[in-house]
């Protein structure tokens, strides 16, 4: 089950306009319950019951979020010929897919445009960042799961000679 912001967006609105009082949700990774607080607000439960997975998109969606990554790159070239990789979102940034697992890229790696580089949580929901970029990754501006803002540095890469 993938959801995206919007349809998380729309779940709270449709809650928020009804008269239930609680939403229980189940999957076969995780379970959810939403209690509508004395203040009108809503407090949640969850348990995660599997070992979350990082879920890649579809090949349409990959093309899009790779594309997007080469326009903020090719636009984001710092003065010492670096390319920059920046963040089109805030959220937590993970060098790793999970836990204890190898992190997707180090100082000296070789990417291509579509690469992921690393991850950026937002509201619980993984986001994979690309490269955007052929080249050397340079420099990792971040520590792992640091919360970062819109638009940060988050690692530079020296472009392949062409």
């Amino acid at each position: 089950m993938n959801l995206s912001n919007e349809d998380i967006q729309e779940i709270l609105q449709i809650l928020d306009a009804s008269s239930f009082d609680e939403l229980h949700l189940k999957t076969d990774q995780f379970s959810l319950t939403l209690r509508r607080s004395a203040g009108g607000g809503w407090t949640a439960s969850s348990q995660v019951l599997s070992d979350p997975t990082l879920v890649q998109p579809p090949p349409a969606a990959a093309r899009d979020t790779a594309a997007i990554a080469r326009e903020t790159a090719q636009a984001a070239t710092s003065g010492e010929g670096l390319i920059e990789v920046r963040t089109h979102l805030p959220g937590t940034f993970y060098r790793a897919p999970r836990p204890g697992a190898a992190p997707f890229v180090e100082v000296g790696s070789q990417v291509q445009e579509d690469t992921v580089v690393c991850i950026v949580e937002t509201m619980k929901l993984m986001n994979s960042i690309h490269a955007g970029a052929r080249g050397t990754v340079a420099e990792i501006c971040l520590e792992n799961a640091q919360f970062i803002e819109k638009d940060t540095v988050l690692m530079r890469i020296k472009p392949e000679d062409s």
